[in-house]
């Protein structure tokens, strides 16, 4: 099935509901919208799994709006789709910035709904340089983000991909035509929406929220991963979850699609406990 639902604020939102049984509901990182699941909504829904993914605002076909994309506000929508569809039970999966997104709404509105969470390739727990967070990536470099995506957006995302799939890897065979379809999901969203949670994601802090992952949580990240980096992220998040599992990846950030056969056994097998 795929509907629409409102937001506390009036926003239109799109999603799709895949198969039936235990819900999944899946967080896009991104702007890349609920499309990228693909490759995990199809085979886990013919495994006797609900999956359900929704295009965060300003993303694929959900309205795009000018304002909402704080954490608060992204975290609200997904507490609204949550709501809407009345799950209960859930395994929440995220990909990158919806990972954090999972985070803040676990932090602001409870894990009464919610079995299991897994966080792939998190950009948690804290991705900006700071006095007090030190490892950190300098705010110069995603200054120069934003900066390239006013200046040719399609060429920054373009440039990207290589990176985002790990391309040049020795495990990594992305086709040429699956990377372009990723590109092109990247660019159906709003310049707006991709500015604003660029800023969102790079500069909130979440190592406050962390401590919400009070359910079973699996983390799930690749060791070269150029856009989050392992050390910061992948292991960062796993040691702010006590009793989380770490499974390191030999890929990218991209793994969705570059391990998916790998990652879709891994989700199976934690979704099932």
């Amino acid at each position: 099935m795929t509907a629409f639902f409102t937001t506390g604020d009036g926003t239109t939102l799109h999603y799709l509901d895949r198969g039936s049984g235990y819900p999944v509901a899946f967080v896009h990182g991104g702007q890349l919208g609920a499309a990228m699941w693909e490759y995990q909504m199809v085979p886990l829904a013919s495994q006797g799994l609900r999956c359900i993914a929704y295009d965060r605002r300003g993303c694929g076909r959900s309205e795009h709006p000018w304002h909402g994309y704080d954490a608060d506000t992204l975290a609200d929508d997904l507490a609204a789709l949550m709501d809407h569809l009345d799950l209960h039970g859930v395994t929440l999966v995220g990909h990158s910035q919806g990972c954090a997104n999972i985070a803040r709404y676990l932090s602001r509105h409870g894990s009464d709904r919610v079995a299991r969470a897994a966080l792939i390739a998190p950009t948690t727990p804290f991705l900006l340089k700071t006095p007090d967070h030190p490892a950190g990536i300098d705010g110069a470099v995603f200054a120069a983000m934003i900066a390239a995506l006013h200046q040719d957006r399609p060429r920054f995302t373009a440039e990207l991909a290589g990176p985002f799939f790990g391309i040049g890897l020795p495990s990594v065979s992305v086709s040429p035509e699956l990377v372009q379809w990723g590109i092109g999901l990247a660019l159906n969203a709003s310049p707006r929406a991709v500015i604003e949670m660029t800023r969102t994601f790079a500069e909130t802090d979440f190592r406050p929220d962390m401590a919400a992952f009070t359910m079973p949580t699996f983390v799930i990240h690749g060791i070269a991963d150029q856009t989050t980096p392992f050390d910061l992220c992948g292991k960062g998040t796993a040691a702010l979850i006590p009793g989380s599992v770490l499974r390191a990846y030999d890929s990218g950030h991209g793994l969705f699609i570059t391990e998916k056969d790998r990652l879709n056994r891994d989700l199976l097998t934690f979704i099932r406990g």
